[in-house]
């Protein structure tokens, strides 16, 4: 079992779930749905190619900086009406959701090495721009790791690798984990290519990732 741990930073970060109509959501934390597709961004994946592969890995998140939420929105006009005609004399107000100022190590685990291996020089010399979340996110630091193919399981490798960013001693850092049968339930599992925007449902867990104090450690 290998885990390829990844760095998303930046100064705006979008994950949104479950988006409907005119409102942009985000999660707390990276979503498998954006993180895959960042991936497939890297790799050269048409958004018509299938997903298996990337679907089938464990994702898990350890984040070393809590974003903060904000919002801002956009307006449209001329937006379609029932009749099929743009109506010129109507705006339409959508809110955007983003965190600010967030660090989040992502992991990647799965048995198929050369994958993770392929995932990582895809992020260190991309095909297609990388985005968190939104095309006009991009990342304030390198996505790929130089050391982020690990021999662990996505636990170890979250819990073992340096910070990304200064941790207070005697902390909490908090952790989303994929699982099998266990957390709450995210609509942001592939189930088809990108094309198709099928998504099915998966566990995600929350522990607690205690940073050592000095006089403990």
């Amino acid at each position: 079992m290998a885990t390829l741990l990844l760095r998303l930073q930046g100064p705006m970060q979008s994950w949104g779930t479950t988006s409907r109509f005119d409102e942009r959501d985000t999660q707390l934390e990276p979503s498998k749905s954006g993180v895959l597709g960042l991936v497939c961004a890297a790799l050269g994946r048409d958004r018509r190619e299938p997903l298996e592969d990337l679907a089938a890995l464990r994702m898990g998140v350890r984040v070393d900086r809590e974003g903060v939420p904000m919002r801002d929105y956009q307006t449209a006009t001329g937006v379609l009406i029932a009749t099929g005609k743009a109506d010129l004399r109507r705006t339409v107000v959508s809110p955007r959701f983003y965190l600010s100022d967030a660090v989040f190590l992502v992991g990647l685990e799965g048995e198929d090495e050369a994958l993770l291996e392929r995932i990582q020089a895809a992020v260190r010399n991309p095909v297609w721009p990388l985005a968190l979340g939104r095309k006009s996110f991009v990342p304030g630091m390198p996505v790929c790791l130089p050391d982020g193919l690990r021999q662990a399981d996505l636990l170890s490798a979250l819990h073992g690798y340096p910070p990304l960013v200064s941790w207070a001693p005697g902390s909490s850092l908090r952790l989303a984990l994929e699982d099998s049968q266990e957390g709450p339930v995210r609509l942001d599992q592939p189930v088809g290519p990108f094309a198709e925007r099928r998504f099915g449902p998966r566990f995600v867990k929350q522990e607690v990732m205690h940073v050592p104090d000095p006089i403990d450690a």
